[in-house]
């Protein structure tokens, strides 16, 4: 077992571990929750990994940087080689877990007795570890790094299952969350589109578990982003429906110095204010070949200053990143004949990766053609970016509902009946969000949701008061 920063003596300042799932899209929030937690609270913090023999490197670069309130445990890599090599992501994410439980339990065994261990938090997908938590007589707390209309969804799926009969892609009639804009069930996270699937099982116990095992409930996001949710999940924990909820987001990532150099912020720094749109489906997410070359030639269309990273196409999985990232490409080898050439005066094409949280905080930064991931999400909110929504896999239509239908801050991609967003599309939302009325009008709309993100974050906002309520719950365990 790997730790980064071994502890030797029994502390007595109080400790919480934090076990995420993988995937960077968990770890990015649970890392900035451990800041605050260390930084603002006075904890000492361990972070807990279970891994399933993906490379690392991003994660432990991440980890590497942190205080020295905050130690890191690796597991051992869970074993799959009995696992077909096409597994879906949810199966992976789960089993890492579950295989990885003897180890977790050695590891919470060595911290009771060598530190004042007060909470163990999980994410959405760690009800196992909450399990080993219960085992030690330690309190267990989900982090669930979606927003609250994500959790709605989840805590009502067993009614929802007994009510919906078919498939939820093939129900007639949207459904209504409490709280929450109407959604089609073609719009509901992936893992529960197919009810004879493991994960829609595994998605379905979830919900039974989060009632049974956590002791409540922080989520990466804000009252007033999402008021009606939160209003019906804080009223249904009075009636013993869920666990006690507490919004703490929006927490994001925070550049590092050695970020700023990179070239595409010079380039930005050469462009007038609010022109330029910026490209990016997450660390995770792939195009086709096919759905490439239209993005390329929709964006030389549009005339548009744009700011793209640039993935290498993989046919059929649109998250064929999700685990193993892809290395430094060539663009040139995928992208269309000619097209770098010919847009050299107005796009910046980067390969695979991009200080994001720069870009968006750029003053030239007008808008972000995103999959809607919620890190993502949060991250546009949070530096007033307004985005198109183009959304490939788990939850992320339901976050674009939300952005499009709800908060009025997104326009969507309409894909034809093959699947594919078409060139002229493309070209038509780029100039409609960077030039046109309706960009204008989200843009305002945006901005006003930057204010109120900054606002639950100041001193006496209402997200730095949940977390405070919480830490205050873990310092009067015994």
């Amino acid at each position: 077992m790997e730790v980064q920063q071994a502890q030797h003596t029994k502390q007595t300042q109080a400790n919480v571990a934090l076990v995420p799932t993988p995937g960077m899209g968990h770890l990015i929030p649970l890392v900035e929750l451990a800041k605050r937690l260390a930084l603002h609270h006075d904890f000492h913090v361990t972070f807990i990994i279970p891994t399933d023999g993906s490379p690392m490197k991003p994660q432990r670069k991440v980890l590497q940087s942190l205080p020295d309130s905050i130690s890191t445990i690796f597991l051992p890599p869970a074993n799959f080689d009995d696992m077909p090599q096409d597994i879906k992501i949810e199966t992976r994410i789960s089993l890492t877990l579950s295989r990885s439980l003897s180890s977790l339990r050695e590891t919470l065994k060595v911290l009771t007795e060598s530190t004042r261990l007060v909470a163990l938090v999980a994410d959405l997908f760690g009800t196992d570890a909450l399990e080993v938590a219960k085992e030690f007589d330690i309190l267990g707390f989900l982090f669930f790094p979606s927003g609250a209309m994500v959790l709605s969804f989840v805590l009502n799926l067993p009614e929802l299952d007994k009510k919906v009969t078919c498939e939820f892609r093939d129900w007639p009639e949207p459904i209504q969350l409490p709280g929450c804009v109407p959604i089609y069930g073609r719009d509901l996270a992936d893992p529960v589109q197919d009810k004879k699937s493991e994960p829609y099982k595994w998605v379905l116990g979830l919900a039974k578990l989060y009632n049974h095992l956590a002791a409540g409930i922080m989520v990466n996001s804000f009252i007033n982003l999402e008021l009606g949710a939160f209003k019906a999940l804080m009223e249904s924990d009075q009636s013993g429906f869920s666990p006690p909820v507490f919004p703490v987001g929006p927490l994001i990532q925070n550049p590092s110095i050695n970020e700023a150099e990179h070239d595409c912020l010079k380039w930005l720094d050469e462009q007038p204010s609010g022109s330029v749109l910026f490209i990016s489906f997450g660390s995770g997410g792939t195009l086709s070949q096919e759905q490439l070359n239209e993005l390329a030639l929709g964006l030389e269309m549009s005339g548009q200053r744009f700011l793209w990273v640039v993935r290498r196409p993989h046919e059929g999985a649109v998250n064929a990143a999700y685990f193993t990232g892809q290395g430094i490409e060539d663009p040139s080898d995928f992208l269309p004949k000619g097209f770098l050439e010919r847009t050299k005066e107005v796009g910046l094409v980067v390969s695979s990766w991009a200080p994001q949280v720069q870009i968006l905080s750029h003053k030239s930064t007008g808008g972000f053609v995103s999959h809607c991931g919620w890190n993502s999400t949060l991250e546009s909110i949070v530096h007033g970016v307004p985005l198109i929504a183009w959304p490939l896999y788990a939850e992320q239509k339901m976050n674009a509902v939300l952005l499009t239908d709800d908060l009025e801050v997104a326009m969507r991609v309409k894909a034809d009946e093959n699947g594919l967003v078409g060139k002229e599309d493309i070209a038509k939302y780029a100039r409609g969000l960077i030039e046109g009325e309706e960009g204008k009008l989200l843009t305002n709309k945006m901005r006003k949701l930057k204010d109120a993100a900054a606002n639950v974050l100041s001193q006496d906002g209402s997200s730095t008061k949940n977390l405070a309520k919480v830490a205050q719950i873990w310092k009067d365990q015994k």
